[in-house]
C-alpha cells in the first residue's frame, strides 16, 4: 500500500456519541448535528473535536470554505456549533476561520483536529501552506503550518488566527498529520507523515522523508517566538515510518504513538512494511538527544492487522490501546525494565466490518469506541462500534456493538498518483 493512501480520520466520532441516547434495553439512535455544505462551509471534518466552558464545540474542516484556494484541496476551516438553545432547535454552526493558503503566508488544508487551552484559544495543524519551500509535483504548496485561533476580546467580535510555525523544509517536517497534545509545561506534541530528515522510500515520488515527531515551545518572552524541535525523525525500514500523530504522553513525558508504515517488511503488507507502536524517550542529560524504542512491529502473518492508521487511548495502568486495518489490539508495558511490551487482541474485525478510523476514546466505565469506514455489512457505510471489556455485565469476554451505521468518505493524501 502506498504511502499517499492515508485515510481521514473519522472525525464525526465525537458529534455521533454525543447524540446517541444510552439504554440498556433500547437501540442506540443517532442525530446529525450539522451537515456541511462545502462552500462558504466547510467540508469533510478531521480530527477530534473539543468543547469550551459553555459547551459549543470546536472542530476543523480538511476542504471547503473557499473554492479558490491555491493549495492541492480547498484550504479548509475552523467552526464552531452552538448547542440549541430549547429541544428540537438544530445546532447552529459558524465558521470561525477559513485559511488561505501559502500566497498569503497562511495555512491550507488541516489533517487533523483541535486542542483547546484554559483561556479557550484552539491549536491545530495545517498539512500544507506556511511560507517556506516544500515542493508537490512542481508546485510550491508549503510544508505546512501550526497554528493558534485566537477567542475575540468583545462579543461577535472576529476571532483571530496565528500561525505559530511554519515548517521550513522537508527536514523539519513536512504535512503535520493528526492532533496535537499539549504537556504539563504548555510544549505542544505532533507527528508528520512526512519530512524529518531521515528514510528515502517512505514517500514514494512526491515527499520527501519518513515523518517525524516534533515538539513546539512557547517562546519564554511575551511577543517571542515559538520554537520547534525534531524529537525524532523515522528512518523507515525495520524502524516505523509515517507517524499518524493523535500522541500520548506519559509523567516522565515520553510520547507514545503509531506509524503506519516500517517495521517489518515480511508481514504481508509489502516493501513499506506493517507499521509499528514506538516510544519517543526524552534525554537522560539536559541537551542530549531523544530516542526511538518500538514496542511493536505489526505482522499480519500473526494475525495483528498492520497498516494503524491512528493514535492510542491510555488508561489508567498504562496500557496503550489502538487498532490497525482489521484489529483492536491493547499494549501492556512491561514487568521489568528490559521486558518487552505485551500485546494482546482485543477483536479481529470481519470483512463485512473492518479498517478502524481515527483513534479510540473510552468512557467512564471502561468501555472503547471507534469508528470503522466499511461496516456494517455494506461496502459503501461505516459504522461507530462499542468495545465492551470481558465480565460487562456478565460477560465472559470482549463484546462489540454496531450502535449506528453512516456513510464516510475516504481521500487519499494527495496528491493522486
Amino acid at each position: 500500500m502506498k504511502r499517499n493512501e492515508f485515510r481521514l480520520r473519522a472525525g464525526l466520532l465525537s458529534l455521533v456519541l454525543l447524540s446517541m441516547a444510552v439504554h440498556a434495553s433500547a437501540e442506540w439512535n443517532e442525530k446529525v448535528l450539522y451537515s456541511f455544505q462545502s462552500v462558504p462551509d466547510g467540508a469533510t471534518p478531521v480530527g477530534a473535536v473539543v468543547f469550551d466552558k459553555q459547551g459549543n464545540l470546536y472542530g476543523a474542516t480538511r476542504d471547503g470554505g473557499s473554492s479558490s484556494c491555491p493549495s492541492v484541496q480547498q484550504c479548509g476551516t475552523v467552526y464552531r456549533l452552538a448547542p440549541p438553545a430549547k429541544s428540537g432547535d438544530p445546532w447552529k454552526e459558524t465558521v470561525l476561520y477559513i485559511f488561505k493558503g501559502n500566497t498569503s503566508k497562511d495555512g491550507a488544508s488541516p489533517y487533523g483536529g483541535l486542542v483547546i487551552d484554559a483561556a479557550g484559544n484552539l491549536y491545530g495543524t495545517t498539512g500544507y501552506g506556511g511560507t517556506r519551500n516544500c515542493v508537490v509535483l512542481g508546485i510550491l504548496m508549503g510544508c505546512g503550518t501550526v497554528f493558534e485561533l485566537s477567542p475575540p476580546r468583545q462579543k461577535g467580535g472576529k476571532w483571530t488566527e496565528t500561525v505559530l510555525y511554519s515548517f521550513p523544509t522537508p527536514k523539519q517536517g513536512f504535512v503535520p498529520w493528526g492532533d496535537l497534545v499539549f504537556d504539563g509545561a504548555g510544549n505542544l506534541y505532533g507527528a508528520t507523515i512526512y519530512g524529518g530528515g531521515y528514510g528515502t522510500n517512505c514517500g514514494d515520488a512526491y515527499y520527501k522523508y519518513c515523518g517525524a515527531v516534533f515538539e513546539l515551545s512557547p517562546p519564554k518572552i511575551n511577543g517571542g517566538k515559538w520554537t520547534e524541535k525534531v524529537l525524532y525523525g523515522f528512518k523507515g525500514g525495520m524502524d516505523g515510518a509515517n507517524p499518524n500523530g493523535g500522541l500520548v504522553l506519559d509523567s516522565k513525558d515520553a510520547v507514545y504513538g503509531t506509524s503506519f508504515g516500517g517495521g517489518n517488511e515480511s508481514g504481508e503488507c509489502g516493501a513499506g512494511g506493517c507499521g509499528t507502536a514506538f516510544k519517543v524517550n526524552p534525554p537522560t542529560q539536559k541537551g542530549g538527544a531523544w530516542t526511538e524504542t518500538v514496542l511493536h512491529r505489526f505482522n499480519r502473518n500473526t494475525g495483528d492487522g498492520g497498516l494503524p492508521s491512528a493514535g492510542f487511548a491510555v488508561d489508567r495502568k498504562g496500557h496503550l490501546y489502538g487498532t490497525t486495518l482489521t484489529t483492536a489490539f491493547s499494549l501492556a508495558p512491561p514487568l521489568t525494565k528490559v521486558g518487552l511490551w505485551k500485546e494482546a487482541i482485543l477483536y479481529t474485525f470481519n470483512q463485512d466490518a473492518y479498517d478502524p478510523q481515527g483513534a479510540l476514546i473510552f468512557d467512564t466505565s471502561g468501555n472503547l469506541y471507534g469508528t470503522l469506514e466499511y461496516g456494517n455489512n455494506s461496502s459503501r457505510f461505516g459504522s461507530v462500534f462499542r468495545l465492551r471489556p470481558p465480565n460487562a455485565e456478565g460477560g465472559h469476554g470482549i463484546s462489540i456493538s454496531f450502535m449506528v451505521s453512516q456513510e464516510v468518505r475516504t481521500a487519499r493524501s494527495p496528491p493522486p498518483s
